[in-house]
């Protein structure tokens, strides 16, 4: 946005986190402003896109007008957000997906919501979510096209996204449960190196893998809230950065890609080359094709303690994707089978280090192709899982258009604890490749 243009609010909505804070500071527009903007398009396109599970529009503009009137600011000023909805809210309803918990309502904020509402950041509800954030398909439809899924299981927080009804969304990732949508949904998806974001009041389904996901427009936007949540002050993506060495990863689960995804990651990685990075490829140790098997029963074995109250007393109203996936697996894992996961998955931890360290970054997929049409699935999750098991950071950038013009995401993935670089090369790669 020019330095000297005046937003109006058919465009407010359109904006990204950090433009909107620029808007803000300037006196270009108001918190209020971009607020009612953006609560124009969910009335418009939420009855289609059916992203939302709790929504109030009089509660949302009070909470603007309540920042444009504080001298406080923040980093996050005036930026409407969504939160998944197995993430705790004080003064709103916190179902889980699932009918167990209709009307639920926590006495306090997760940690996340209240970052980001300490940061000037304004709360306009609840995303939906799959049922405990699991592979049950919600009601949300793929904004792109509504006979198309948006992904699991942070699917509102996707969409929302995806369709300029908010600029910023916090989901969540146990398995690609941020990064699928994000692909699907053709925005940037970023799961953080395991226990940088606090989960204090969110939902636990698997603690060995569980994290929070940011989804928003733009890297700058993913690092600006990854700064807020982590309760520091923010640091722009580093500019200029030289052309990265590249890993190219097709892993041992390349054949589940589409044909005509194998082909855009080909092209990608040749493009890439051509632009001045050092494009090479990855095999990773054949240690890494039980981690598929070892995530199935380390989650299903976590998930299926976590619920027991649910299982015990509430069977009836768990689906049966849910009773005969994940619980299954979970009640039928044995300890001794729970600690041979957990010890290859540690084992695949200490593996990919010296693998990264020959790399800036490597490319890979998080999803077969473009997004399913149909509702009885929100795609396959076993590419992204194989990075949320072993720790490191990961973000899935918009970078190709697939056959039938539906987004699919390039996923970026960096080395632990270096989060701040992964932004900078996969600013860069989005550059050359969008």
């Amino acid at each position: 946005m020019p330095a000297d243009s005046t937003p109006t609010a058919t465009v407010l909505n359109r904006l990204t986190a950090t433009e909107i804070v620029a808007a803000v500071r300037s006196g270009r527009t108001t918190c209020e402003a971009v607020t009612r903007a953006c609560l124009e398009r969910i009335a418009e396109r939420d009855a289609l896109v059916q992203a939302w599970q709790y929504l109030n529009p009089d509660q949302a503009i009070a909470e603007a007008k309540e920042r444009d009137r504080s001298t406080r600011g923040g980093p996050l000023i005036g930026v409407p957000f969504s939160v998944k909805d197995i993430i705790d809210t004080s003064d709103m309803p916190t179902e889980y997906g699932s009918p167990i918990y209709s009307g639920h309502r926590p006495r306090a904020d997760a940690s996340c919501v209240a970052l980001s509402r300490k940061a000037g950041g304004v709360l306009l509800g609840k995303a939906v979510t799959t049922e405990f954030a699991n592979v049950h398909p919600s009601r949300t439809r793929n904004p792109h096209d509504l006979s198309r899924t948006p992904g699991g299981s942070s699917s509102g927080s996707a969409a929302a996204v995806a369709d300029h009804m908010v600029a910023l969304s916090i989901g969540s990732q146990t398995s690609g449960s941020t990064v699928r949508p994000a692909s699907y949904c053709g925005v940037f998806g970023y799961r953080p190196t395991f226990g940088d974001l606090r989960c204090v009041g969110i939902k636990e389904a698997a603690g060995s893998f569980d994290t929070l996901g940011l989804l928003a427009r733009s890297v700058e936007d993913i690092a600006l809230y990854r700064d807020v949540l982590l309760g520091i002050e923010p640091v722009p993506v580093a500019a200029d950065v030289p052309a990265p060495r590249v890993g190219f990863c097709r892993t041992h689960l390349w054949s589940l890609l589409e044909s005509s995804t194998q082909q855009l990651f080909e092209n990608a990685a040749r493009k890439l080359a051509d632009a001045g990075a050092k494009v090479s490829n990855v095999e990773l140790p054949k240690n890494f094709e039980g981690i598929p098997d070892a995530h199935r029963l380390i989650s299903g074995f976590e998930f299926s303690r976590n619920f027991a109250w649910e299982i015990e007393h509430h069977w009836e109203k768990i689906s049966t994707t849910l009773r005969d996936g994940r619980i299954h697996d979970g009640l039928t894992c044995s300890f001794s089978s729970y600690l041979e996961s957990r010890a290859l998955a540690e084992r695949c931890r200490q593996l990919i280090t010296p693998i990264l360290e020959n790399y800036d970054v490597l490319l890979t997929a998080c999803a077969t192709g473009e997004a399913p049409v149909g509702f009885s699935t929100t795609g396959n999750t076993k590419l992204a899982l194989i990075w949320t098991t072993i720790h490191v950071p990961a973000i899935s950038v918009p970078a190709f258009t697939g056959p039938n013009g539906m987004p699919i995401g390039a996923y970026i993935v960096g080395k632990r604890n270096r989060d701040r670089e992964l932004f900078a090369f996969a600013r860069w790669i989005h550059r050359k490749l969008a």
